[in-house]
């Protein structure tokens, strides 16, 4: 047998011939960062003494978690009436989350806790005094499907003269009106997905415009950001994903209840009752 000698390999950018065109593989960046669970900071055991309400509606919130099942409506647990260090246990015990709802108007402020599916209900008045401090279990709090699309349009009238460069956005509307007037909630939902569809950049400053903004805007930060709008066409969503980079990947238009991306599902719950019994036992 005669020797042979192994050749180097070399890995990574450059290492391959350039193909004839002079085209380049790109690949996506690995994500950097992502969101997970952190356990909340509590209270030592000796600061706990005058926290005995606060720590009851912890009980009776994990009594709901145990008992709830999606789309049920759960009673919600009124915060106002507690002590100013019976809230501050509460807020610490359930933190800030991943998702927040923000209104166009009004002084409603929701806010997804640390625990999926668990949610911080809070109204001002004009004056800015807390009116209303709530905790929700749900999928989504109801105010979100109350108010959404109150009031909302339900056909849109298009330009009848769009500006010339405006290629697809016409159709995409007519599209949309086409299945918006018959949707009914519990119908499955219609996407159409802008990311695989030609367009250009007036088709979607088009589609902007005609669609108008709804009521509220949902941002979900995980593993990068989900931000979900509520247009002026009734059920209709602008669902927006961005990597960890903020680059957009997937940008779609939904006619549905509540886009998937924003709800909390059973699975979630059932965890987020899970590590509420450890915070309860670290409390203990």
């Amino acid at each position: 047998m005669h020797p042979f000698d192994i050749p180097n390999l070399t890995l990574g950018p450059g290492s391959q011939p350039a193909e004839d065109d002079g085209a380049e593989l790109a690949c996506l960046p690995l994500p950097k960062v992502m969101q997970t669970y952190q356990p909340p900071r509590l209270p030592e055991a000796d600061e706990l003494g005058d926290c005995a309400v606060g720590l009851r509606l912890l009980e009776q919130l994990l009594t709901q978690l145990q008992h709830y099942s999606v789309l049920e409506p759960a009673p919600a647990l009124d915060l106002l009436s507690l002590s100013e260090s019976d809230r501050l246990l509460v807020s610490q015990a359930l933190g800030e989350g991943e998702v927040s709802i923000l209104f166009t108007t009004g002084s409603l402020r929701i806010q997804e806790t640390r625990l999926a599916g668990v949610w911080r209900v809070q109204s001002h008045d004009a004056s800015g005094q807390l009116t209303r401090d709530v905790i929700e279990v749900a999928d989504i709090p109801g105010d979100v499907r109350e108010m959404a699309f109150h009031p909302a349009k339900t056909q849109i009238m298009a330009d009848a003269q769009p500006p010339a460069d405006v290629l697809t956005a016409r159709s995409i509307l007519a599209e949309l009106n086409a299945q918006v007037a018959p949707w009914q909630p519990g119908d499955p939902p219609h996407v159409v997905n802008l990311t695989l569809l030609p367009h250009s950049a007036s088709d979607l400053t088009y589609l902007e415009q005609q669609l108008g903004p709804g009521a509220l805007t949902i941002l979900s930060r995980g593993y990068g950001n989900c931000r979900i709008t509520a247009t002026a066409l009734k059920h209709c969503w602008w669902v927006q994903h961005f990597n960890s980079d903020d680059r957009l990947i997937l940008n779609s238009i939904e006619i549905v209840d509540i886009p998937a991306a924003a709800l909390a599902a059973q699975e979630d719950i059932e965890d987020s009752a899970a590590r509420l019994v450890e915070i309860l036992q670290a409390l203990r």
